[in-house]
């Protein structure tokens, strides 16, 4: 087992509801006066009752966010290589048994894809394929990288989970950061909802971060898959996990994304769904958290919200997002892994950035 496994296993047992039930006013006029909190803080900040703190909290959020990243947006664009996938997922579209187009961009068609998404100025790219590795090995993963850094000053990957050895061979090839979510940190949950295929090894899943760390990836962003699992134990171990790879590596940057089940192409609904004001308090949890974590929205998410919570705490969003294979160019499009809610282009993404009084940032880090 992976050596975060241990801190899960702290809180066997533990009785979410219960306390989320006990948290008064006075409690949550403690924890605005902390500079620093614990789990328990955080956990508490996902109550009922805090939802009576809602503004003042959003005001603390909001002097952290702007003391450490100031007022600015990263941008990001995702590039999916590949849709082939030896798993059977309940909840994406991407799984074995959907009846959808496959296909796998050659290099010529990863190159053609990075090269129009580098006319938008964006630098930083999150490169995606279905999780097999038969289908989308690390030589052709290694090859793309090799293909389209040239174009991006900053390359993430959102893969198959590898070993250490794996990933130090990508950081090779030019990438310098890993997304990968855990779906839900919920053991038996997970279980049931990944039938078949190598995912059904939580273990594995669970210690990628640590591992890509240990490679030496510059960047680490994790998450659970927002409507999975039960609405505080997801997020409590997401916040823990994050808090722990920053705890034990001090030199890595840590992020966390914050994805919610949307419509897939597998038609699963989410089994209990977040509602706005709840993903919104989440949000600013993180951040009065994890005052220096990096926190991802993606174009899951409407326009109206997304604008609505700059300077709440997220720091990075993706902007003219394409989850079909070829997405950019390609006339004969896969369908895709999802049904983004953001459709807005680049540019229209700059200028809502930019009427909130931020920055939008293209580019914030280049490998020397």
């Amino acid at each position: 087992m992976p050596d975060f496994y241990d801190e899960i296993l702290k809180y066997k047992g533990f009785d979410f509801s219960a306390h989320l039930a006990q948290v008064k006013s006075a409690d949550l006029q403690e924890i605005l006066n902390k500079e620093f909190l614990s789990i328990l803080d955080f956990l508490s900040l996902l109550s009922p009752e805090a939802f009576l703190f809602l503004e003042l909290l959003a005001q603390k959020a909001n002097k952290l966010t702007l003391a450490h990243f100031g007022k600015t947006i990263s941008l990001y664009i995702p590039l999916y290589l590949s849709n082939y996938c030896d798993n059977e997922c309940a909840y994406c579209g991407f799984k074995h048994s959907n009846t959808i187009k496959r296909r796998k961009l050659t290099l010529e068609e990863v190159e053609q894809e990075a090269r129009e998404i580098s006319r938008t100025g964006i630098q930083h790219i999150l490169i995606l394929t279905g999780e097999s590795k038969l289908e989308s090995p690390l030589t052709y993963i290694q090859e793309c990288l090799e293909r389209i850094k040239k174009y991006f000053t900053s390359i993430a990957i959102e893969i198959y989970p590898l070993k250490e050895e794996e990933y130090r061979q990508l950081v090779s090839s030019g990438a310098e950061g890993l997304t990968i979510y855990q779906e839900t940190y919920d053991e038996v949950l997970y279980d049931k909802l990944h039938l078949k295929g190598p995912k059904r090894n939580y273990a594995f899943r669970l210690g990628a971060p640590e591992r890509a760390a240990q490679a030496g990836m510059r960047q680490v962003n994790v998450g659970a898959l927002l409507g999975l699992g039960d609405f505080p134990r997801d997020a409590f171990f997401t916040a823990l996990h994050a808090k722990w790879l920053q705890d034990s590596y001090p030199a890595v940057e840590v992020g966390i994304s914050l994805p919610r089940i949307q419509p897939q192409a597998g038609g699963f609904d989410a089994l209990r769904p977040w509602s706005d004001k709840e993903f919104v308090q989440l949000l600013i949890a993180m951040r009065l958290f994890l005052p220096r974590v990096g926190i991802a929205v993606s174009t899951r998410e409407n326009n109206l919200l997304r604008k609505n919570i700059i300077g709440l705490g997220v720091t990075r969003i993706s902007a003219g997002s394409r989850t079909e294979v070829g997405g950019y160019t390609l006339e004969q499009k896969t369908s895709g892994q999802f049904e983004t809610a953001d459709k807005s282009s680049v540019e229209e993404i700059k200028r809502m950035i930019c009427e909130k009084g931020y920055q939008p940032v293209a580019k914030d880090w280049q490998r020397l």
